[in-house]
């Protein structure tokens, strides 16, 4: 590709001196598990989310699949969920026993629409999943004040987020528990996999890391039946170094957004981001909507510029829910942001004039 959709190497490359400096203060060190390094970045992430408490664990699904679990819900609970979403928010809800229950989004925010929300409030939902899609705040502010209504947990999946913010307040505080990923593509990304929870309840916190750790807080002494979900030191050091540079490639995503968004207005039948009231974007993901999306796709790929579908099969139509036994046309808003959404280039480091490239030939796409 002559434009890639995505160029970690360039992204991890403008630190890299810092980065191999934490990789040999790691290997030096000779503790690798639950040391310095992680605390230091629990700490310092903890003080980024404007949270109390912070907990490295393994992945992002992880993180939702243990805020799940500190909340105790279990088999024969609900959770409502994004009817489109990446199926890990789903996933979580379902490792744990319970039902998740799908709630269409708003269509110009492609968030989950808090005015739905209430009509599927059952005697069996224990909590509420608001998933920050694509780098925008949900509104969370509507969302907490129905779960504080109706006496329900929040758990915000905050994969995509870091950063941006609802009300002045930012993501990843919002919840009882809040789950973030640092997969490689993240706006934090780590060199692998990694996750982490933030908090304001202490009692969650130490559930949480005792969880993480084999249900034990003393070593070979195990209170409850915990799993092995750590975030380890070499990626909590190399995350320490990247998060120091987050609000700053956030601030890039955002300009290169805005030229996207200044030169895309009005062109053929393109659904451009649209925000929230008093909700941000750290932009994530760029993505546009149009009913030719895959001729679209097939022209930028033939001209050397690489995109991606964020995500091409809502999850109640993947194979993996068969049970729930959903079916096309349950959730058309879902189904529908399925078949036109497509993800433009877009990451810190990526020139003006390769998006302007990007702008052009969309252009001449339609007009054509």
């Amino acid at each position: 590709m002559k434009i890639k959709y995505l160029d970690l190497k360039m992204i991890n490359h403008a630190s890299k001196h810092e980065l191999m400096e934490a990789f040999e203060s790691v290997l030096d060190s000779g503790w690798y598990i639950l040391g310095n390094k992680l605390e230091h970045f629990e700490n310092q992430y903890a003080a980024y989310s404007q949270t109390n408490y912070c907990i490295g664990v393994a992945n992002g699904l992880d993180a939702l699949i243990l805020s799940l679990k500190a909340l105790d819900i279990k088999t024969g609970d609900e959770v409502i969920v994004p009817s489109n979403t990446y199926i890990a928010s789903w996933l979580a809800v379902s490792y744990v026993g319970a039902r998740p229950i799908p709630v269409e989004p708003n269509w110009a925010t492609c968030n989950i629409d808090p005015l739905l929300i209430e009509s599927k409030i059952t005697g069996r939902t224990k909590a509420i999943m608001p998933v920050n899609l694509y780098g925008q705040a949900a509104q969370l502010n509507l969302i907490t004040e129905i779960a504080k209504k109706h006496d329900l947990f929040v758990v915000e999946d905050n994969a995509q987020a870091q950063g941006a913010v609802c009300k002045g307040k930012i993501t990843g505080s919002w919840g009882h528990v809040n789950a973030s990923s640092f997969y490689p593509g993240k706006n934090l990304g780590a060199l692998g996999d990694a996750g982490a929870i933030t908090t304001n309840d202490e009692n969650l916190n130490n559930k949480v890391r005792i969880i993480r750790n084999y249900g034990s807080q003393r070593k070979y002494f195990n209170e409850i039946k915990g799993v092995n979900s750590r975030l380890d030191e070499l990626q909590a050091a190399l995350l320490s170094v990247k998060l120091n540079v987050l609000d700053t490639q956030n601030s890039q995503r955002i300009a290169l957004a805005e030229i996207y968004n200044q030169h895309l207005q009005n062109v053929g039948d393109l659904t451009l981001p649209t925000l929230a009231d008093s909700c941000t974007s750290v932009y994530h993901i760029y993505q546009v909507r149009t009913s030719r999306r895959d001729k679209l796709q097939n022209f930028l790929t033939d001209h050397g510029i690489g995109t991606i579908i964020h995500y091409p099969v809502p999850p109640h139509l993947q194979e993996a829910y068969t049970e729930l036994a959903y079916k096309s046309g349950d959730f058309p808003i879902a189904e529908k942001i399925a078949e036109q959404t497509l993800s433009l280039p877009l990451y810190p480091g990526m020139l003006a004039e390769d998006v302007y490239t990007v702008i052009e030939t969309i252009k001449k796409f339609f007009n054509g």
